[in-house]
């Protein structure tokens, strides 16, 4: 259940507080990674499954690191999270900074990019599970940013309505395609990237974050099918997951101007010049 207590109700215990300050130091290599779970692992049982109202990455938040590995890295350890896409983002991030977060889970980016882009931003937060956009929007709440806007649906090759399985370990891997551990599965409200950037208003896009679980080819596709050249995103943070994408997406983003920038553990990284052409 998502708890609707003011911020600042849910603190950890000394001993649980130690243990996530101790995680938050370790560097980030092969064993500050083993450190951390070996860490985590012990605090974890010592929260009683409460959520913990924190500030990380420059905006305050409340996590349930219960079946959420998003919740789990922000609260113990932020210097893991995507490190190195949040540092090609932090770099271009100016004042009016246009941003689409899809697959926006409890908000961390979102709120990293308006924590850090100013009060001139547009920011897009776009999750379709209802238990935790309640989270997002609750964390979006917490903050006086007032530049993300969140949205409860689904972005898909077409509007209507579509399937969405739920991950029982991670709610952060639940997807419109078939997970391994679902835990079952419900009906969620879907459009269009174009359609609902059209809607919001944006007459740009300067970045896009894209964590959909393998779903990432049926947003693409067809925005890019659809889309005028000048909503094209300058940079494209995509989840990888070939093995679930029914086209090559790789190719259809070199097809549109796009080069590969940077290939973490967990993402591609895409920079559309802004000479390049039109697709």
């Amino acid at each position: 259940m998502n708890e609707p207590a003011p911020f600042g109700t849910y603190v950890p215990s000394p001993t649980a507080r130690w243990l996530i300050e101790r995680t938050q130091t370790l560097p980030d290599n092969w064993l500050g990674r083993r450190l951390y779970v070996l860490l985590r692992r012990i605090a974890i049982p010592l929260l009683r499954r409460a959520p913990l109202d924190v500030e990380r990455l420059g905006a305050r938040m409340r996590l349930y690191p219960y079946n959420n590995i998003c919740d789990k890295k922000v609260l113990f350890a932020p210097q893991f999270f995507d490190p190195d896409e949040m540092a090609v983002l932090r770099e271009r991030l100016t004042d009016g900074f246009a941003f689409v977060d899809v697959g926006a889970n409890i908000g961390a980016y979102a709120l990293f990019v308006a924590a850090h882009a100013g009060p001139s931003a547009k920011i897009l937060a776009i999750e379709p599970q209802p238990e935790v956009f309640d989270r997002l929007t609750y964390n979006i709440r917490q903050n006086a940013f007032h530049t993300v806007k969140a949205v409860a649906c689904a972005i898909a090759d077409k509007p209507g309505e579509l399937t969405m399985f739920l991950d029982a370990r991670n709610r952060g891997e639940s997807s419109v395609k078939v997970v391994g551990s679902a835990a079952g599965a419900i009906r969620v409200p879907a459009t269009t990237l174009f359609q609902l950037v059209t809607q919001e208003g944006f007459t740009r896009i300067d970045a896009i974050k894209l964590d959909v679980e393998g779903a990432e080819d049926i947003v693409l596709d067809p925005f890019f099918r659809d889309a005028p050249a000048s909503l094209y995103p300058s940079l494209i943070i995509i989840e990888k997951g070939s093995g679930q994408w029914t086209i090559d997406l790789p190719q259809l983003l070199l097809d549109h101007g796009y080069r590969l920038l940077r290939e973490t553990r967990l993402n591609l990284v895409y920079e559309r010049p802004v000479s390049a052409s039109g697709g």
